[in-house]
């Protein structure tokens, strides 16, 4: 007798709720909709019922085209710089359950509360390179079910809420890589720029669990917040950063806004300083003189795909306490045209999280 494709507990249904991403632009290419089909799981994989999904620039980037370098073209509008594949169900940051498991994956799993690793480097049972992003290169969590290779679904034990766990992957896996890859150590004094944000708060948070000293940027509003989660310093975004830290003075860069002030934060670094980024926010074109770069013998690291340590490491600090969530707006999936609005307002610290009804 042949064995089933999958094990599920309870049945699933056949139909679900979701927004799919039918084209580039406005919101208007966001549709709300009650008869998307319910994934099944494939070998290797985990069919998740999501509890909680936050909303990070990577969906309103890849919504707007913003990723492309051919002035918003289709052609190359997706996070790995190919044409994405339309409609998508987007969606990176997912808590929920496990309630179907395709063969290879022990039934045991099902039940299982998990965070979703963002950043894929198995699909459909295939090894990819470059690495894939959950709701971008395949569908995501902005949905009633979602699935992925069951690699990719990490079990968490936590007393935290699902909206308070689904505001950690996206942005905590980024900071995460972003402090690994520039080798953070209690010694270092760190600068964060867009420290207010999903990633620049997270970054607070995980130079601070490390013992740096840590100097945050952001909007002069959000001043108390930053001190609150533990920066020794706070800049205003539009400060001089030379005049208010000094040339040669911090040896690790955690840039998230690059912009028209770039310049500036190579000079404050020291020689051997360490310079890590994943965003873009203040403009992505910048001025470089190779001159500080070579003569003070910077590092430069651009920080996309994950490290396979990365999201073990996140797993073990939220189990651990060393971090806490920050959920500044909360949002049913209906809504979700309202939760880019408050998102690209940026009057908010930490993330935006949409929530799944019962």
């Amino acid at each position: 007798m042949s064995q089933p494709a999958f094990q599920t507990a309870p049945a699933l249904p056949q139909q679900m709720k979701g927004v799919l991403l039918v084209g580039h632009g406005g919101p208007e290419n966001l549709v709300y909709r009650t008869d998307l089909p319910v994934p099944q799981p494939r070998p290797g994989e985990v069919v998740i019922k999501v509890a909680a999904v936050g909303v990070n620039n990577t969906d309103i980037n890849t919504r707007t085209g913003w990723y492309s370098k051919q002035n918003n073209s289709a052609d190359d509008a997706s996070w790995n710089g190919a044409a994405l594949s339309l409609p998508r169900i987007q969606g990176a940051d997912v808590c929920g359950h496990i309630v179907a498991v395709g063969n290879g994956v022990s039934p045991d799993r099902i039940g299982e509360r998990v965070l979703i690793e963002p950043c894929l480097y198995e699909v459909n049972g295939e090894a990819v390179n470059p690495a894939w992003y959950f709701g971008s290169e395949c569908d995501g969590g902005f949905a009633d079910y979602t699935r992925v290779a069951a690699r990719h679904a990490h079990a968490i034990q936590s007393s935290l809420e699902d909206a308070e766990l689904a505001s950690f992957p996206c942005s905590y896996s980024t900071a995460e890589n972003m402090i690994l890859r520039a080798q953070v150590r209690a010694s270092d004094t760190v600068l964060v720029t867009g420290a207010s944000g999903g990633v620049g708060s997270a970054a607070v948070q995980l130079a601070k669990a490390r013992g740096a000293t840590v100097i945050a940027v952001c909007g002069s509003s959000k001043h108390e917040q930053m001190l609150a989660l533990g920066a020794d310093r706070v800049l205003a975004r539009d400060a001089d950063l030379l005049a208010e830290i000094g040339h040669n003075r911090v040896e690790v860069v955690i840039d998230l806004v690059a912009g028209a002030g770039w310049p500036a934060l190579l000079e404050v670094m020291k020689p051997r300083g360490r310079y890590a980024v994943a965003g873009a926010i203040g403009g992505a074109m910048v001025t470089l003189d190779v001159r500080t770069l070579y003569l003070k013998d910077l590092t430069l690291l651009g920080c996309t795909q994950l490290d396979s340590e990365v999201f073990p490491s996140l797993i073990d600090h939220i189990e651990q306490g060393r971090i806490k969530p920050l959920v500044a707006l909360r949002f049913p999936l209906q809504a979700i045209h309202q939760a880019q609005e408050a998102f690209q307002q940026k009057q908010h610290v930490g993330k935006i999280v949409m929530t799944m009804e019962a």
